[in-house]
């Protein structure tokens, strides 16, 4: 059973759809990236109804939520009051947290609050430190050829994000470290997830590209605090991912019950590139902790 309908929150209303709707088991709340994306890449994660109720929603701005122009909602602990809100609404005594990409960073924020009830934490692909996250970004480009490094430096420094050539260097660092299937054309989902996109909200909070925080997220960093995240959780990531091993392995280090999982063979998608295993590690671990 699905159902569908709207919220109130903090600004406005937002779109949320529930499957397995009248099972008793613990439900797991999927927390999309961005910021401005939405959660229709995810929902393919709605396999996970076999075992609880799996909610996504799209946060306010992006999606099939409301798009209110007041720009002073695009803050992090807005974001955080939404989740609660969303949570309270739907009744959502416990829960199971799975976030991807910023989505991690929201989930992070909220666990921080110190809610009750929420049973584990899945950080997928995590950004829990936005200087780390633009290092690595730095990193990965020099694994790239000297033209799309050189492009991509130039087009940053003379503020031209937004031209022809930032955008075809952009898809080539795409395919190695964003999604590694490539069909040609895009997936029917890309092209149609980009309509549902906010890029406002990611220019306002994030940036204009990956490579250069400046927008008002420039200084979160939750390390110091990833030891008061007391439930257990999980950090997954792709092998080629934006989200380097590295920098996700020492995240889960940092937790009192982190596990951690590489996808062989993905990059920062691996709920796409890697579906089955994506499915089967997440399925495995929330039926492992639904009793704790």
């Amino acid at each position: 059973m699905r159902e569908e309908g709207y919220i109130e929150v903090t600004g406005g209303r937002v779109w949320y759809q529930r499957f397995n709707v009248n099972s008793e088991a613990t439900p797991v709340i999927i927390l999309h990236g961005g910021p401005g994306s939405s959660s229709y890449s995810l929902e393919g994660l709605q396999a996970l109804e076999k075992d609880r109720p799996v909610i996504l929603y799209d946060q306010l701005g992006c999606g099939r939520s409301d798009r209110p122009s007041d720009t002073s909602l695009w803050q992090l602990d807005r974001f955080v009051e939404e989740l609660a809100q969303v949570r309270e609404a739907l009744k959502l005594d416990k829960v199971h947290i799975l976030g991807h990409s910023w989505g991690t960073t929201l989930a992070a924020s909220y666990c921080l609050t110190k809610p009750r009830g929420v049973k584990s934490v899945i950080f997928s692909s995590p950004c829990l430190s936005a200087s780390r996250w633009e290092q690595d970004q730095i990193e990965n480009l020099k694994k790239l050829p000297t033209e799309i490094q050189e492009t991509i430096t130039r087009c940053e420094e003379e503020g031209t994000t937004d031209s022809n050539e930032f955008k075809a260097a952009i898809k080539e660092f795409n395919k190695v470290f964003v999604c590694r299937v490539q069909e040609e054309p895009d997936p029917e989902w890309v092209k149609k997830g980009s309509g549902y996109r906010n890029p406002e909200i990611y220019n306002i909070m994030w940036g204009p590209s990956e490579f250069s925080v400046k927008g008002n997220l420039k200084y979160f960093d939750c390390t110091s605090r990833l030891n008061e995240i007391s439930c257990p959780t999980l950090f997954t990531c792709g092998r080629y991912d934006e989200a380097t091993p590295k920098s996700t392995e020492y995240f889960s280090s940092l937790v009192p019950n982190g596990k951690f999982h590489v996808y062989e063979n993905s990059a920062h998608l691996a709920y796409f590139e890697e579906k089955d295993e994506f499915l089967q590690v997440v399925g495995d671990f929330l039926k492992t902790n639904d009793s704790k």
